[in-house]
């Protein structure tokens, strides 16, 4: 029988161009390597991806602000792109009651009248103390137990229930483990030193991490993988790991999301890039208004409306549940990938956690330089 020589085309393939796929890409080709990048949606960046509506960069899979204390990280994509100094500043919008997040001075004196760290932190410990809550049994109890009622039942509650699409009592209490609580006059609601947007929205950074290399939508790995394996000596693999492996042992379960995005006749409709909707009545958990991000001058404005949602097949998983029966079966998944000799797994779903952005660079960074 004759032997025939199977050469591949690429070095490597990555399935999905999403953040952690176009910084493994990037890095591969910097030093010398060949990849082909293929994603099923219709666009590159993932759900970093923007969206151009009336000349404003819509986010269009949720509000996506870069932030960070690695230097490193940060100098990383500023070699890249310009980013802009916009700074996170949140809205809470009770009942048409509005508050300022995330908890600190400005709210302790909208929710009370008190001017000083003082009079706030002897509130808050005189409503944690008159519950007596030792040993918290659910989320609502561990909430309380470190910022009391009043916090809670305005700012945490409504919001959570919906998130979660569950009861806070239903909830188990490891979910807020803290609360961020601020005694200082500051909106800003990432404490970390660096905090931008990409000048021109998240697709310019996107095209300079996967400038030069080849790439193809509207391509779904699994309607041929052993096609596209024969490309390349390696896979990066970015999907849902659950899937790759056929769904051996079940599925693992996410949250999703429901956008709905309305262009408006004003430049100005809410003042403000986010604005969170913390009753439970409201539907919606939050209001983005995108020309905020960008300090955007159009004379209209795009909003949306964002709806958390029970995730099934056909919807996006953008929250993997990392409860015990849901960890249980990832680690089943990533003992069948650690046994991959010519695959790499990386990535919010691939690795079944929730990511920030610049800990999905920094993961791949670390991929990059261990396997090329």
């Amino acid at each position: 029988m004759k032997s025939q020589t199977n050469k591949k085309q690429f070095d490597y393939l990555i399935v999905g161009a999403g953040l952690f796929g176009s910084v493994f890409a990037h890095e591969a080709k910097k030093k010398g390597k060949t990849c082909l990048v293929i994603d099923k949606r219709n666009h590159l960046g993932g759900n970093v991806y923007c969206e151009s509506i009336e000349d404003i960069n819509v986010h269009k899979y949720g509000a996506h602000i870069f932030h960070t204390n690695d230097k490193k990280i940060w100098d990383y994509v500023n070699n890249l792109v310009e980013f802009n100094h916009y700074i996170n500043s949140p809205i809470a919008n009770y009942n048409g009651e509005l508050y300022n997040l995330p908890f600190n001075m400005n709210t302790f004196y909208q929710l009370w009248g008190v001017k000083t760290p003082e009079e706030a932190k002897n509130k808050i410990q005189e409503e944690i103390k008159e519950l007596n809550i030792s040993n918290p049994k659910n989320l609502e109890e561990q909430a309380i137990s470190l910022v009391g009622k009043d916090i809670y039942f305005k700012l945490i509650k409504g919001y959570t229930e919906k998130q979660w699409g569950r009861k806070a009592t239903d909830l188990p209490a490891f979910i807020i483990k803290r609360l961020p609580v601020r005694f200082t006059y500051d909106n800003n609601y990432f404490n970390d030193k660096y905090q931008g947007i990409p000048v021109g929205g998240y697709n310019k950074l996107i095209d300079a991490l996967l400038d030069g290399i080849e790439t193809m939508t509207d391509q779904d790995y699994f309607e041929n993988n052993a096609e596209w394996n024969a490309k390349a000596k390696t896979i990066v693999f970015t999907g849902r790991i659950d899937e790759f492996f056929g769904f051996k042992y079940g599925k693992l379960n996410y949250r999703s999301l429901k956008f709905e995005s309305k262009t408006l006749d004003t430049d100005n409709f809410q003042g403000n890039a986010v604005i969170n909707y913390t009753d439970s009545t409201t539907p919606f958990t939050r209001i983005i208004e995108h020309k905020h991000f960008e300090f955007g001058k159009q004379k209209k404005t795009v909003i949306t409306k964002e709806y958390p949602q029970e995730w099934e097949e056909g919807k996006e998983p953008y929250y993997p549940v990392n409860d015990t029966i849901n960890n249980d079966l990832f680690i089943k998944y990533r003992d069948l990938a650690d046994k991959e000799t010519n695959v790499i797994f990386g990535g919010r779903l691939a690795e079944y956690k929730y990511y920030d952005m610049h800990q999905i660079i920094a993961s791949a960074l670390k991929k990059a330089a261990d396997f090329i």
